[in-house]
């Protein structure tokens, strides 16, 4: 979405105002309702954060938005394996998810697009009259079979069990890391606000870059999203919630999926605790 702003308001003109969040990454309630007006056109939120894994207030930010007249867009990408997502089409005028985030194939998402805003939108492809002229071309079918599979998966209370079970091993990994003889802390918010698969910890007096290299080949994480990969800063997501550089640099997102066990989360634990001990040696 950052992105997206920028192109925005360097070629287009738009004035562009990012919104601010607390220290665990909820966005600032207040703030945005002063800022919002008869010239606001839009606000976007994203439901869930992929970074700190931190869930938005999503009914509020769009009855703020809706009040003043904006249309409200929700990035619903991480949602579907934190949280039900059958409410925010409720809340939103557009939304759009990614099938790959919810164990689905690559190379396909979806934008729902309230019936009323429609006509307002410029076509993302001319050409054909597909998608009530949205978007031209043939759907790729055995990709869309895949993505609503996916969505069939975890909707109901199958997919509320497995959210629930994610949230307790990623729990027992959390506790396992706050037994260890260095000490930690947790980016972002506790519980129930967060994503049942995210940890975000930071290591003090460690880099997390040298970690990163100490875990391989065993074990995956990341410094930030994969949409920043191979940037060298510290995560603009980190800077937001008031984390200072030498915190920022010290930081390690792990994610966690249904299918992972207690028994790689002990494993995981222990090549951390082996990994900080090379280091600290």
């Amino acid at each position: 979405m950052l992105a997206a702003g920028r192109v925005l308001r360097e070629r287009y003109g738009f004035a562009v105002e990012v919104i601010p969040v607390d220290g665990a990454g909820s966005v600032d309630l207040a703030w945005l309702e002063k800022a919002l007006g008869e010239d606001v056109l839009m606000v976007s939120a994203m439901a869930v954060n992929n970074e700190i894994g931190v869930m938005q207030d999503i009914a509020a930010i769009a009855k703020l938005a809706r009040g003043c007249g904006a249309l409200f867009h929700c990035d619903a990408a991480q949602a579907p394996l934190a949280q039900d997502t059958r409410a925010l089409a409720r809340h939103a005028d557009m939304l759009s998810l990614s099938a790959h985030k919810m164990y689905g194939p690559k190379g396909i998402g979806a934008a729902y697009i309230a019936r009323e805003v429609q006509p307002r939108l410029e076509p993302l492809i001319h050409g054909g009259g597909q998608q009530n002229n949205l978007r031209a071309g043939t759907v790729p079918v055995p990709l869309c079979v895949g993505m609503a599979a996916a969505a069939d998966l975890l909707g109901g209370r199958d997919g509320a069990v497995k959210r629930a079970a994610m949230a307790r091993v990623r729990d027992r990994f959390i506790a396992k890391l706050r037994g260890l003889p260095y000490p930690i802390a947790i980016n972002g918010p506790p519980g129930r606000a967060r994503h049942p698969g995210n940890a975000n910890i930071q290591f003090p007096g460690f880099f997390a870059q040298d970690m990163l290299g100490a875990l391989q080949p065993h074990l995956a994480a990341s410094t930030g999203s994969a949409c920043a990969s191979g940037a060298i800063e510290p995560s603009h997501v980190l800077r937001a919630i008031g984390l200072h550089s030498e915190a920022a640099y010290s930081s390690i997102r792990f994610s966690l999926g249904f299918a992972t066990t207690e028994e790689d989360i002990d494993e995981a634990a222990r090549l951390v605790e082996r990994a900080l001990g090379r280091l600290r040696g």
